[in-house]
């Protein structure tokens, strides 16, 4: 069967395949980033309009690109409903941007570690994934100009507010020196924003496309950290020389996003509910946060090291006595219990060996300990055999 060149590059997702294995019930899952389901908006269907279920405009409903755009203002993004595209979670932006750069051996940069998924889509689309290490406030700088005078990748792609994985999040003076950086060597921004809302110490600051004086850029967002990740709505805002191309691409790829999930969408965005809603969220991430402390505290403070995060739904843990965390999954499994291991965030997995990324928002406050019990002793068991 002759297939194309570029699936011989298709890799599975790791974290879908072990979101598949913990549907079972008793599997106590740390793996994916999943929302609380408690707290799910209940959203109403009877006030939909029947037009709802009719083909809609490629660049989305005109009533939520403006409330978008509103939004993105807010916070620093200079931009207007005509630079908004609405798409299928903001997963579709990386592959539209992807589609829109990277052909075989095309160069890009990405933080270390960096987005699976979106490590699969560039990967899969031929990318050379060239990295720059994160410190505890953003990108090393000196390694980042030296790899753009290298190299003058065709695009960035960054996640600065508590960024998965690592739930980093970038602090002013990074943002501005990575703006200036971009500006002085012409390299486009892919910026992705999915956690920015969950901030657990109301730190908030613009984003670096907002800093950007000279380069192109991609900003991108999604409802379903904060809404329903079913809807699977997203978009991303770009500047002016990016979006026609964009939308074309959006065009071949599904014609429009699902207006029924844009109609939901827009119930919420800017309302007074909407606010009132991402209060509950943040404190109740918040409690959650915290317990997820106590007990890593009670069962890996001799094991690994991380730190707290400040928001997002992540913590991400450097094991003192490095192993393949990929070679734990059967044993953790075969306990009940599912985690995310490290390597697959970074393009050269197997040199990256010793992370776990642990979600702490959906599992049962109930089983922590006993979860966390049962990894630290899947841990332990392995590095003894390791040192045997």
């Amino acid at each position: 069967m002759a297939f194309s060149e570029r699936v011989s590059r298709l890799k599975s997702s790791l974290i879908r395949e072990i979101l598949a294995a913990a549907q079972h019930p008793q599997v106590m899952s740390f793996a994916g980033g999943l929302p609380a389901e408690a707290m799910l908006p209940k959203v109403e269907w009877d006030r939909m309009p029947v037009s709802m279920g009719q083909y809609g405009m490629s660049e989305g409903e005109p009533a939520l690109r403006e409330a978008l755009a509103a939004e993105a203002r807010a916070l620093g993004l200079p931009c207007d409903a005509s630079q908004v595209l609405v798409v299928s979670g903001s997963q579709q932006t990386l592959d539209l941007a992807a589609k829109l750069y990277i052909d075989k051996g095309t160069q890009i940069v990405l933080e270390a570690p960096t987005y699976l998924a979106a490590l699969q889509i560039f990967q899969l689309f031929g990318a050379d994934c060239l990295t720059v290490p994160l410190q505890a406030d953003g990108p090393n700088l000196v390694q980042l100009r030296s790899c753009l005078e290298q190299h003058r990748p065709a695009f960035i792609y960054l996640i600065p507010t508590f960024q998965n994985p690592s739930a980093v999040r970038y602090s002013e003076a990074k943002r501005e020196a990575v703006a200036s950086l971009l500006d002085e060597f012409g390299v486009t921004l892919i910026e992705d924003e999915p956690y920015r809302e969950l901030t657990f110490d109301g730190g908030s600051a613009k984003p670096i496309a907002g800093r950007l004086k000279k380069s192109s850029w991609i900003y991108t967002g999604t409802v379903s950290k904060t809404l329903l990740p079913g809807l699977r709505v997203g978009y991303l805002i770009a500047s002016p020389d990016l979006f026609p191309h964009l939308l074309k691409l959006k065009q071949s790829a599904d014609l429009h996003t699902n207006r029924v999930g844009q109609w939901q969408a827009l119930q919420w965005i800017g309302s007074e509910s909407y606010r009132q809603h991402l209060g509950e969220l943040r404190g109740f991430y918040r409690e959650r946060r915290d317990a997820f402390q106590a007990a890593l505290q009670m069962h890996f403070a001799d094991l690994a090291d991380w730190n707290m995060p400040q928001g997002g739904l992540f913590f991400w843990l450097t094991l003192k006595q490095p192993l393949d965390t990929r070679t734990l999954l059967n044993a953790a499994l075969a306990n009940d219990v599912a985690f995310m291991p490290g390597e697959p965030f970074f393009p050269e997995p197997d040199n990256n060996h010793g992370h776990l990324r642990l979600n702490f928002s959906h599992i049962d406050p109930a089983r922590l300990n006993e979860g966390l019990g049962r990894l630290a002793a899947v841990v332990r068991q392995a590095q003894a055999a390791q040192a045997a």
